[in-house]
């Protein structure tokens, strides 16, 4: 209902009370609503209500109570959901530093850190039992008339991380987590450890209770009893709580330490909006809480070495418990003329290899990172590419089914005995992938047993192989060991359209060198590049400090912050002229520290029936960008298309 703000309150009567509300919508607030008298003594900052909105019954979060208001008409909170909070200040706190850096709504952000229950509206039991002080950090400022309990004062931490913050460098750094783990313990403070899948949380999680002797919380999104789970470590005091990405958020008291392990894995950054990165939630919540933050992995991403190099983030190495492997790289364009012309898979160099090993009886990986038989199904007459009605990408041929596959959606189709676009020509494929370097493994090593590794049947399971052909899925499993690993097509991934390429591929080589103490060959047309050479002479730093040289002559992250704003929709001409007019309109404004780069198509152009458009963006940081995209983006709107805003990508 719509009442009328009161210009003079009766006698006897309580002040008038305000709240100030954001919803999980990509729109701006907070919203004013009113608090019903015998809601006031009940309502909290944090608690989650009722609302009307645009004619819509919404779950509204509480974040400020005001006594006075702006609006002359206002409509009164329908129902109030939660007697006690379910979102404490701090995590108020973060969720909207998470809104001022990845430009999206506070809602939206508060939304992303809740159980799917709990945005549905679903009621808890209790509220917290940590130590939320309301005079310690605050949200929206209040009008001095109002009762203590209403009235938090304004503050934004900042999130940039201090000395607080390690990297944790090795195979073995487990050991150290478990220490930090344990003098956090001690100290009866709560610890977060993320880790990139749901397996590697679970292992964790076995080691830390069997060394620390006390339960440990597995949390990670849509796993089942997710509710409880969320329940149950915020009604404890002190707690520990292993997962993956969504596990940054959970509720735990008295937070004394953060852990994010392979924190340069690409799985950390939110697919969804908000495209939030765990590794900079980390930070900013360990800055909020007072935590300290560890990162770890085999090799850092440039970020965490860029906060290295100025002396915000300290690094430990956990020395190798086994021998670095010899790397050889050979150069593909200097084979014999025989083999440039035939194009085998194996080279000279790496068949002898290959060969000695099964005769030593040793065990071998060779890595592509492709899946199937052929990347390409082409008609010899008409040269037609079979493609995805869809993605309108090249279908991929996997001869174990006989079909062709889409591998950015579900559509899969018969393989075609003539070609459907002319009707005479044949189906012809090109490119490899695991299947066909199986298939050739058989004929030039027709005594190897050969199995195609898929990560849910690990080597070890199949004792009687000994080829395995595998994807980057492989590196998971460190507890593996090869006599030889043979690396194909890595060029593929060096020479993407990204620029951070080279970075991506230069852990999935470390990561390969992990999994062996002897021997790991590459085929390259690129031997000199610094990623190569870094790993021949196993010394990181040869690709760190040569990658952000160049880096920073390309004003590149982590110089500066990098922001995609992003357009689908289903036709392809409006989406074009839409992105066409933003750009236009964004590149007149002059907004100091925030640069437009660049206009194009998206990677890929059209993805599961939508056609995308792309606008790259660089600025001296990402709330600053972020607000120079929520000012200007409002001014436009584009019937049936969708904007967002991708601050960081990877």
């Amino acid at each position: 209902m719509l009442y009328r703000r009161p210009s003079r309150l009766p006698a006897g009567r309580y002040p008038v009370l305000y709240a100030k509300v954001v919803l999980g919508l990509p729109i701006d607030g907070p919203f004013d609503y009113l608090v019903q008298p015998d809601m006031a003594n009940k309502i909290s900052v944090g608690a989650r209500v009722w609302v009307n909105f645009r004619n819509k019954k919404e779950v509204a979060y509480v974040v400020g109570l005001s006594s006075k208001t702006r609006i002359k008409k206002i409509k009164e909170i329908s129902t109030l959901i939660d007697t006690a909070p379910v979102l404490d200040k701090k995590m108020l706190l973060l969720t909207r530093g998470l809104a001022e850096y990845y430009c999206c709504s506070w809602g939206e952000a508060i939304e992303t850190a809740l159980p799917d229950e709990l945005r549905k509206g679903r009621e808890v039991a209790r509220g917290w039992v940590g130590d939320d002080k309301e005079d310690e950090i605050g949200l929206v400022r209040t009008d001095p008339a109002l009762p203590r309990a209403f009235r938090p004062r304004s503050l934004l931490l900042p999130v940039t991380p201090g000395n607080d913050v390690h990297f944790v460098q090795g195979l073995d750094r487990m050991q150290v987590y478990l220490r930090e783990i344990k003098e956090a313990w001690a100290l009866k403070r709560s610890a977060i450890i993320l880790f990139s899948d749901i397996p590697e949380a679970e292992k964790a999680k076995e080691l830390i209770e069997k060394e620390l002797g006390t339960e440990v919380s597995l949390a990670f999104r849509k796993q089942p009893k997710e509710l409880k789970v969320w329940e149950g470590i915020r009604q404890q005091q002190c707690s520990i709580v292993v997962g993956t990405r969504s596990s940054i958020f959970s509720p735990v008291n008295n937070l004394g330490l953060i852990i994010v392990d392979q924190e340069q894995n690409q799985v950390y950054k939110q697919e969804q909006v908000p495209h939030y990165h765990a590794r900079q939630v980390a930070l900013m919540r360990a800055k909020i809480c007072g935590a300290k933050a560890v990162l770890g992995g085999c090799v850092p991403s440039l970020e965490s070495f860029y906060l290295g190099q100025k002396d915000k983030l300290k690094f430990e190495v956990v020395p190798a418990k086994t021998a670095y492997p010899q790397v050889k790289v050979i150069d593909a364009r200097r084979l014999p003329y025989r083999d440039r012309k035939n194009k085998p898979i194996f080279s000279k160099f790496l068949s002898d290899a290959i060969y000695t090993t099964l005769t030593e009886k040793g065990k071998l990986l060779l890595f592509i990172e492709r899946k199937g038989f052929a990347t390409s199904a082409a008609c010899h007459n008409c040269g037609v590419a079979l493609k995805c009605p869809r993605c309108n990408i090249n279908l991929v041929f996997h001869f174990d089914e006989d079909r062709l596959k889409c591998h950015h959606c579900n559509f899969k189709m018969e393989v075609p005995k003539i070609c459907p676009s002319c009707n005479t020509g044949y189906i012809k494929y090109s490119g490899i992938g695991t299947e066909k370097v199986e298939s050739e493994l058989a004929k030039v090593f027709p005594q190897a047993r050969v199995k195609i590794f898929g990560g849910e049947n690990k080597p070890g399971l199949n004792p009687d192989a000994d080829v395995f052909v595998a994807t980057s899925s492989v590196i998971k499993h460190q507890d593996l060991s090869f006599d030889l690993i043979g690396v194909m097509a890595i060029d593929n991934s060096l020479n993407r359209v990204d620029f951070r390429a080279a970075e991506k591929t230069f852990a999935l080589l470390m990561g390969l060198a992990s999994l062996t103490s002897k021997k790991m060959i590459i085929q390259s047309v690129n031997v000199s590049h610094h990623c190569f050479q870094a790993l021949i002479k196993n010394d990181q730093q040869i690709f760190l400090k040569e990658e952000l040289r160049q880096r920073k002559q390309l004003n590149l992250a982590p110089y500066r912050h990098m922001v995609l704003i992003k357009l689908r929709g289903i036709n392809s001409e409006a989406v074009k002229k839409a992105a066409r007019d933003l750009f236009e309109r964004l590149s007149q404004v002059n907004a100091p520290g925030v640069k437009m780069l660049s206009l194009s198509t998206g990677q890929p152009p059209k993805l599961r029936g939508n056609f995308y458009y792309q606008i790259l963006i660089s600025a001296s940081s990402a709330e600053k960008a972020s607000r120079f995209l929520r000012l200007h983006l409002k001014e436009g709107h584009y019937s049936g298309i969708i904007v967002t805003v991708d601050v960081d990508p990877v």
